[in-house]
């Protein structure tokens, strides 16, 4: 997949860290000039050096996309800079784990905005800012926990549930755009943002259940993306790729 991106413009949610950061290092690599968003201008600033100093091509697009405008703003903003939107990759989140008597509505409304609303306005905005005869790939970021739950996720599991239909459908409705709409459903996987849901007696659960044994990377799952949005992929839409060592599939 050498310099497979050449040319391109990505927009990737969410990757000032963890599997987002890992896409845009990866995506970068590979020749596309990566528009890194995040709402902490920091973390978005830091990602942009790591891959300009790299020596491949990155922009700030720091913004809040949990919200219609914001997304817009991401989106409308990376695109004019490059002059055209590629790949489009739905990745930002914000999850708090939460047994049923004790979900709050702020913590879902805030889970619901970032991961649910936010894939909705981030293809709707890309949809409309990719070129109508060159088409386009949108990438979203879904979880195995929409297909196999645990306790305590409720909210989470029916967010990333939705993800999936969500992909779907959009793959449904704008393919005779050459808009190819895929997802990947990554198992758990270590980063910044999920350290807080994960001890190491439950990481040694997970292995032990896991046929390849070990947890996943965002380096498993940046790969992953990085097929589905690449040409190698052209024919692949309104798909969820399960990135996760055979958990879903296997009992062990």
């Amino acid at each position: 997949m050498s310099r497979i991106f050449e040319g391109k413009a990505a927009l990737i949610t969410g990757s000032g860290h963890g599997i987002g950061r890992a896409t845009a290092l990866r995506m970068a690599s590979l020749g596309a000039t990566v528009g890194v968003n995040d709402i902490k201008p920091e973390f978005v600033e830091k990602v942009v050096a790591e891959i300009e100093q790299a020596g491949g091509k990155a922009v700030a697009a720091a913004q809040n996309v949990s919200t219609r405008d914001g997304m817009r703003s991401a989106v409308f903003g990376f695109a004019g800079t490059q002059g055209r939107l590629d790949i489009m990759v739905n990745n930002a989140a914000w999850v708090r784990y939460q047994a049923v008597p004790d979900i709050a509505p702020d913590t879902m409304e805030r889970m619901l905005d970032i991961g649910f609303k936010a894939v909705v306005w981030g293809i709707q905005a890309a949809a409309e800012a990719m070129d109508a005869e060159r088409g386009g790939a949108i990438v979203n970021v879904a979880s195995i926990a929409g297909l196999t739950s645990a306790k305590n996720s409720v909210v989470y599991s029916g967010i990333k549930a939705g993800v999936m239909g969500i992909t779907r459908a959009g793959a449904a409705e704008l393919g005779a755009r050459r808009i190819r709409v895929n997802a990947v459903a990554p198992s758990a996987v270590p980063t910044e943002g999920t350290v807080r849901n994960r001890n190491a007696e439950l990481d040694a659960r997970r292995i032990a259940r896991t046929p390849m044994g070990r947890l996943g990377t965002v380096d498993d799952i940046a790969k992953a993306i990085c097929f589905l949005a690449s040409s190698e992929a052209e024919f692949v839409t309104g798909q969820v790729m399960t990135v996760d060592g055979g958990i879903t599939t296997t009992n062990i």
